[in-house]
Parts: C-alpha cells; sequence; structure tokens
C-alpha cells in the first residue's frame, strides 16, 4: 500500500531496477510490471505508475540520441558520428538522424540531457544575446 508521493517514487525505483538487464531497460519486462500494476488496483497505484512512466522516460532518453544537421548527412558520415557517439555513452544507443535546415549550418546532437549545439543558429542566438537584441528584432533567442 503506497501512502506517500515518496514511497511511489522509491517504489518505481525499485521497479525500474527489475525491469533492467545488463545495464538496459528491458521494455517486455516494463510492460509486465505495468500490466500487474493495473490488475492489482493497489492503493495508490495511479501514482506508483506516473512516476514509473516518468523514470522509464528518462531511461529511454538516456539510451536515444537525436542527431539533427542542416544538410542531409552521407551515410559515412553517419557512421563515424554513430560510433563517436557509443564511444562517449556505451552500444547499444538508439542514434536518429535528422535534416533540420532551420539550424543554418552545422549540427546538433542530443544524448539524454546532454545537447551538443554547434548550429550556426544558436551561435547567432547567442550573438544576438550578448547584444542585448530580444525577438522584438526579428531574433529568436
Amino acid at each position: 500500500m503506497i501512502r506517500t508521493s515518496k514511497q511511489a517514487r522509491r517504489e518505481a525505483k525499485r521497479l525500474l531496477g527489475l525491469c533492467m538487464v545488463n545495464g538496459k531497460l528491458d521494455e517486455d519486462r516494463a510492460r509486465q510490471v505495468v500490466q500487474v500494476a493495473i490488475q492489482s488496483r493497489r492503493r495508490g497505484y495511479l501514482i506508483l505508475l506516473r512516476h514509473f512512466h516518468r523514470l522509464v522516460k528518462i531511461e529511454c532518453d538516456r539510451r536515444t540520441a537525436e542527431v539533427e544537421s542542416a544538410v542531409p548527412l552521407p551515410f559515412d558520415l553517419q557512421a563515424r558520428l554513430r560510433g563517436g557517439i557509443e564511444a562517449l555513452y556505451g552500444s547499444g544507443l538508439t542514434t536518429h538522424f535528422a535534416h533540420k535546415p532551420n539550424l543554418i549550418g552545422g549540427m546538433r546532437i542530443q544524448v539524454g540531457n546532454d545537447v551538443y549545439d554547434s548550429s550556426i543558429r544558436s551561435g547567432l542566438s547567442a550573438l544576438a544575446k550578448s547584444f542585448g537584441m530580444t525577438g522584438s528584432n526579428g531574433w529568436k533567442t
């Protein structure tokens, strides 16, 4: 029986640990945990599932790399980037490549909460911010 949000967070963390296999989230186990929680209808199960969902989302984001570039990247460069990212964050990452012309130039890589942004757009935004320019001058910062 879960009485407080703190207990629900602690129980959700324990359940997430049960879903980990060799340091990676086992999606089938996570589904089973959710099914059992729903079927049990224990007091506080909705709060528990909310916290569990948040932890699963954080874990999935931590294992996903989003690479955005101003121009489509050739396959050999994609493979080199994928290798470099896996060297930093470990193997088993899911890497998504996207073409985003609004970056103007360069690329932006996000793995979990880590963001590496070398796009021209971010450079222009930083420059505009340093001059005190805001959205009223046409710059989006």
